[in-house]
């Protein structure tokens, strides 16, 4: 029953407060907020492969610590939460976190309702290739030539070796290829194992519809990844659910819900609302729709998704080791220096190192601005009458239109022989502005 009075008082069904009129149960003693009365009993959610169901506990004493999956606090479950009911499964969140729009997307399952496999890959319906041939290795049957829904022809399987060109990347995450990888005998393209093996539709943390694999670049060639506001080509997943716009490229895909970094002693864990929070590793403002991995153990550490995604290792042509992606520093102020660049490093950022050589980089001289992009790959920009090729460490081409400086990264040239037409990438923005 409806209280006619205004009256502070604890939700049994959210466990939040409240100073409103509130719903009565007068022979089960239940005091309920307005909106949590239409709580649904079973959903589904991104965060984890079942079905959750609201439950109550109405216990005076909790015996055991419930730490919630989504904002990772402690739930209380003397108060209504969302509990999986599967055997052995100990998925919990708070009432609010589960039904918050950012986590889910509205649809109340029906009672009874039979859970989605816990693992969409396995489903033959839900996979871009077909096999044309396999062989055993050991017990294992490994499909040592397919056939991918994103390209014409036959891929064969490479398990070790170089490419004949080493600069080779993958036409799915566009990083450099390594084995094992399939390749196309009639063109040079090539798919890591994992990116083959992609499945069409897959959920994931941070979008609350599932997802659809694509490989589309858009009419500039390009697209934007929404999960960090970077450019990609290659493969991504994209929602198409009405109205909703999210994609996200494979390097933001292949993350989790939780996240264990050589930067960090502690896990980290995937958070939404970011508000007032910057990244510990590039000191940027977290926007507060802004998804990020934060430690929960008070150390006030987080990453936002772009820093979770830099590669551990990358390579500098002027050396033959692999460098590290280093997180301190401990040199003087006077060897702060990038060996590519010659400029200043600050000595609170990020950096690359061989310990070997003694060589450090920016970050972005490392990788550069556009990691995800393919190199000699067209794309259209609106101000300019033909189109750019990706290409980096032009050191003989002509100097940048906006800094009047070489590239030591990555730069987008017009090929057009009247054009001579040079941009690097991050002086692109002063030409749109």
């Amino acid at each position: 029953m409806l209280v006619s009075t205004k009256i502070y008082f604890l939700c049994d069904f959210c466990g939040t407060d409240g100073d409103h009129f509130p719903y009565f149960c007068a022979t089960c003693h239940l005091i309920v907020h307005k909106n949590c009365i239409s709580l649904p009993l079973h959903i589904m959610i991104t965060r984890h492969h079942h079905t959750i169901s609201l439950s109550y506990s109405f216990r005076p004493n909790q015996v055991e610590d419930w730490m919630c999956k989504i904002c990772y606090e402690k739930v209380d479950i003397s108060y209504g939460h969302y509990r999986c009911p599967a055997s052995r499964c100990r998925y919990i969140a708070h009432a609010l976190c589960a039904t918050d729009k950012a986590i889910w997307d509205g649809t109340i399952m029906p009672k009874g309702y039979d859970e989605r496999s816990e693992e969409l890959v396995d489903e033959p319906w839900n996979l871009n290739t077909d096999v044309v041939e396999q062989i055993r290795i050991g017990e294992l049957m490994v499909a040592s030539e397919i056939k991918h829904s994103y390209h014409d022809h036959n891929l064969r399987l490479t398990f070790s070796g170089k490419t004949k060109d080493d600069d080779s990347e993958c036409d799915g995450c566009t990083r450099p290829i390594s084995t094992p990888f399939y390749s196309c005998e009639q063109c040079k393209s090539f798919l890591h194992k994992e990116c083959a093996e992609l499945p069409k539709e897959m959920p994931h943390p941070f979008h609350k519809h599932l997802l659809t694999l694509v490989n589309s670049h858009g009419e500039c060639g390009y697209s934007w990844c929404r999960a960090y506001r970077r450019l990609y080509q290659g493969f991504s997943y994209r929602c198409y659910d009405v109205d909703c716009r999210f994609g996200i490229d494979i390097q933001c895909m292949l993350l989790s819900d939780t996240l264990k970094h050589p930067s960090h002693e502690h896990s980290l864990f995937v958070v939404h609302n970011n508000e007032g929070t910057s990244c510990s590793a590039c000191f940027k403002r977290l926007y507060p729709w802004e998804v990020a991995y934060r430690c929960m153990k008070r150390c006030d550490f987080s990453l936002d998704v772009g820093c979770a995604t830099l590669p551990l290792t990358a390579w500098y042509k002027y050396d033959r080791h692999a460098l590290t992606l280093t997180f301190s520093d401990d040199s003087e102020p006077f060897q702060l220096y990038c060996d590519l660049c010659e400029k200043k490093r600050k000595p609170n950022r990020w950096f690359y190192y061989c310990a070997d050589c003694d060589n450090s980089l920016h970050l972005n001289c490392a990788i550069g601005y556009l990691p995800y992009m393919k190199l000699g790959k067209k794309l259209k920009e609106y101000w300019h009458k033909h189109p750019f090729t990706v290409v980096k460490n032009i050191w003989n081409c002509p100097l940048c239109k906006v800094c009047g400086e070489v590239c030591n990264g990555q730069a987008l040239e017009c090929k057009e022989s009247e054009c001579n037409f040079t941009v690097h990438w991050n002086c692109l923005w002063d030409l749109r502005e």
